[in-house]
């Protein structure tokens, strides 16, 4: 097999940004994974790599040695990312993780709206 060699691919080298259809601070259900199920509030969010943290899911252990800042080393458990597509949003009316629709109001402000029951989803 001279000359033929396998591209190598990398999660970090995508193009541009994924269209990322929770924010930070909504509540999300899992929807596929070792975590199915679960209902959390998304943390962090990165649209370069198309992943979002979220609350108390995909936990792991990370195996911290002590530094100057935190003296104490050990094994200490944080959320790790979790893939976007793996997780819908949670609307509080129906009671279910739910797709998303995008309406304009009166004022021209866009909303997001659940598509089973009609509520507005951005209210704040």
């Amino acid at each position: 097999m001279a000359g033929r060699q396998r591209a190598k691919s990398s999660r970090k080298a995508l193009a541009e940004a994924v269209k990322m259809p929770v924010k930070k601070d909504d509540v999300v259900v899992v929807i596929t994974g070792a975590d199915k199920g679960k209902r959390g509030r998304v943390i962090e969010s990165f649209p370069e790599e198309g992943r979002i943290r979220v609350e108390k899911v995909n936990m792991v252990k990370k195996h911290q040695k002590p530094t100057q800042r935190q003296r104490q080393g050990g094994i200490i458990e944080k959320e790790a990312k979790i893939q976007v597509s793996n997780v819908q949003i949670y609307c509080s009316k129906c009671d279910k993780p739910v797709r998303v629709a995008h309406k304009p109001l009166e004022d021209g402000k866009k909303v997001r709206i659940c598509r089973k029951c009609g509520e507005m989803l951005d209210v704040k």
